[in-house]
């Protein structure tokens, strides 16, 4: 039987243009690396911008 994870949704906001571009799944609890950003394509400003983790 498969077990369960628990796993919530987490936006990710363009520091630039201030949009939340793309939606994640991130690990609750437990050990595990933390996400704090990433550079990602942004279309409003059409370049690779930083995105941090910001949950609604």
């Amino acid at each position: 039987m498969a077990k369960t994870k628990a796993r919530e949704y987490a936006w990710l906001q363009c520091t630039g243009c201030s949009n939340f571009n793309y939606r994640t799944e991130i690990k609750v609890g437990g050990e595990g690396t933390k996400l704090k950003s990433l550079k990602k394509y942004c279309r409003t400003e059409r370049k690779h911008t930083e995105h941090k983790l910001k949950k609604k």
